[in-house]
């Protein structure tokens, strides 16, 4: 274990006011709930809108109008400029960057990035939506070539909602194109990190969006229900269960476990793309969707998996606000749960790293979750399911009379070979989202590359129009 003196960060005494931003004004309650960074401490006191509130900012969203498509491209430039470098809610950017770093546990430098990240996003957001258009589609009525019969690319509703998760800033990025498509946007943020939707939708009111076409509803369950329900789309995130409980709800789009994976085959030799699987599985904390818990190998796995442990043990424990910072922290209480969790999932693997614990104690009530690697014995090991909050790899053999059923279920797929008729049919499968070949680590995104399909599949569709002159 490397052990490194972390470096020390200024706390302010006071915690930060987070008003609920409605269609009319900012909202505030007199008993707000607390939000407490990772040690316990409380660093922000949030106003929880009860779900009268919520029925009256979805009618008056109802009745609003699009942001208007002429000029978006500008407003969303300011937006993006506001959010990268601006004071809103009375945060400047560092000061907001540590708090989600203290709050969410994740590295400073993580949420550093997202912010750079978050702002071309926003900028290209207009742009980026308008990729998932069909070519036979057109944006609106307005386009000549309606007369002769043609398609139109029009909303599947008004109202768009998102119960958003809090373990990266990035979860955020997504619904910035209902916005440009015309849908207005009620966000409840997650209770564990709220401070990123607070500053981008605050960026977006001053930079021109109105307070009735974007509403930021923080709530509780109860309320997040209500939310749900009212709302023409929405998007949630969460486990299994919550994949399962909206597995047969037409409005609301899941995201759940990614279960990313690689598979490098025998053509491929795995130590030119050490880098890319170590990155793959520990970058942005190993906390994402996009990085990788699984490995499979053609062939003995057990070097590859000595070599990633050997690489993933150099990692230094440290408060997440340290700039040296490079894996997540969680409350003490938090972290040995996940701890034991792990420990009984991991039963019968080969442990490479972690099976003696992956618990840091920083002494001030929090805890770094160090990563682990384990191996199994095949390719349809149950482990290989098993996705936690931390860099947490399961190594396993595969050959090709497993065929691709151990890669089904997939959120990305980055695969290490050279053979291009299995590429071809992992493209072809349906429970695989996203197929990256060759030295490309599995977190990455761009502007216009759909994460998990377009969000835009969820919410347009192509409606035929004929006799518009």
């Amino acid at each position: 274990m490397t052990v490194v003196k972390a470096e020390t960060v200024e706390k302010s005494d006071e915690p930060v006011y987070l008003d609920a931003l409605g269609p009319g004004c900012p909202y505030r309650t007199r008993v707000p709930s607390s939000v407490t960074d990772v040690s316990g401490t409380e660093v922000a006191r949030l106003s929880l809108v009860p779900p009268v509130y919520v029925d009256r900012a979805l009618a008056a969203l109802r009745k609003a109008e699009a942001v208007p498509t002429a000029g978006m491209d500008t407003l969303l430039e300011a937006a993006a400029e506001e959010f990268a470098t601006g004071t809103i809610g009375g945060l400047g950017v560092r000061e907001y960057e540590h708090l989600v770093s203290r709050t969410s546990g994740s590295p400073l430098t993580v949420v550093r990035t997202a912010t750079r990240d978050t702002a071309r996003f926003v900028s290209l957001a207009r742009s980026s939506a308008d990729r998932g258009r069909p070519r036979g589609a057109a944006r609106d009525s307005r386009d000549p070539a309606l007369g002769s019969g043609h398609a139109v690319w029009a909303r599947r509703g008004e109202v768009f909602a998102v119960n958003a998760s809090g373990n990266h800033p990035g979860v955020h990025r997504l619904w910035l194109e209902a916005l440009t498509l015309g849908y207005r946007v009620a966000v409840r943020p997650s209770r564990r990190e709220p401070f990123t939707p607070h500053r981008l939708v605050g960026a977006l009111h001053r930079a021109g969006v109105r307070e009735d076409q974007l509403v930021l509803l923080p709530t509780d369950h109860q309320a997040a229900g209500a939310l749900i329900r009212g709302a023409d789309r929405a998007v949630v995130y969460g486990g299994d269960d919550v994949v399962a409980r909206y597995a047969h709800d037409a409005r609301v789009l899941p995201q759940g476990p990614g279960r990313t994976k690689i598979l490098v085959t025998a053509d491929t030799d795995w130590r030119e793309y050490l880098d890319t699987i170590v990155d793959s599985v520990a970058d942005e904390g190993g906390t994402a969707c996009v990085n990788a818990t699984a490995v499979l190998v053609e062939g003995d796995p057990a070097l590859l998996a000595e070599a990633v442990a050997d690489r993933l043990s150099r990692l230094p424990g440290l408060p997440p606000q340290d700039t040296r910072a490079v894996l997540p922290v969680y409350p003490l209480d938090r972290a040995r749960a996940l701890d034991s969790y792990l420990q009984k999932v991991a039963a019968g693997t080969r442990a490479w790293l972690g099976g003696d614990g992956v618990v840091d104690d920083l002494g001030d009530g929090s805890a770094v979750l160090r990563p682990a690697v384990h191996q199994v014995d095949h390719a349809g090991a149950p482990q290989l399911r098993a996705e936690l909050p931390f860099p947490c790899v399961w190594i396993a053999p595969w050959n090709r009379s497993d065929g691709i059923a151990p890669l089904r279920e997939t959120l990305v797929l980055s695969v290490l070979s050279r053979d291009h008729a299995l590429l071809a049919t992992l493209l072809a499968e349906p429970t695989i989202a996203n197929v990256y070949a060759g030295d490309r680590p599995t977190h990455w995104m761009a502007p216009g590359v759909p994460h998990d399909s377009y969000l835009s599949d969820f919410l347009m569709r192509s409606k035929a129009v004929v006799g518009f002159e």
